[in-house]
């Protein structure tokens, strides 16, 4: 659970950015879904304002998450149970939880994610073994994208 100073803070940094969306997972079964009226302008140097127009999803940072091709990958998905930075190892100097070609078991660690300073682990839900990692080290990721694909 979090506390009223962070989600005041959440709250500001959503009100400074350039997101229109935001969804966080407070509890098993409670979440925070916060909009924006309109859609805030890029850049503020152009001599006409451009506006967020993208099918991918926007982090509360504002920046557009990387997006890999779509290419058929078989499994099934390993989606983010929160927004937040995606960490594919416990350390920086540390190898990685797992890779593709990882065989898994349900319950083991696949990577953490970081999220109001925080460290959150998130498991594997069955037996497999990782065919694709859909993120990058270091990517802020939403609620629901998928991270990796277990088959």
């Amino acid at each position: 659970m979090y506390s009223i100073d962070e989600i005041k803070e959440l709250l500001d940094a959503f009100d400074n950015s350039k997101a229109t969306a935001l969804d966080i997972q407070l509890g098993e079964n409670e979440f925070l879904s916060l909009r924006q009226k309109t859609a805030k302008v890029i850049s503020e140097d152009a001599a006409v304002p451009v506006l967020v127009q993208t099918a991918a999803p926007m982090t509360e940072t504002g920046v557009v998450p990387a997006v890999k091709s779509m290419e058929k990958v078989e499994g099934d998905p390993v989606e983010s149970p929160m927004v937040g930075v995606f960490y594919s190892a416990p350390s920086p100097d540390s190898e990685p939880y797992v890779s593709v070609g990882s065989s898994v078991k349900k319950g083991d660690v696949l990577c953490l994610i970081e999220a109001m300073k925080l460290m959150n682990e998130v498991t594997a839900e069955k037996n497999g073994i990782i065919t694709d990692i859909c993120v990058e080290n270091g990517q802020v990721v939403e609620y629901g994208q998928p991270l990796f694909m277990i088959k």
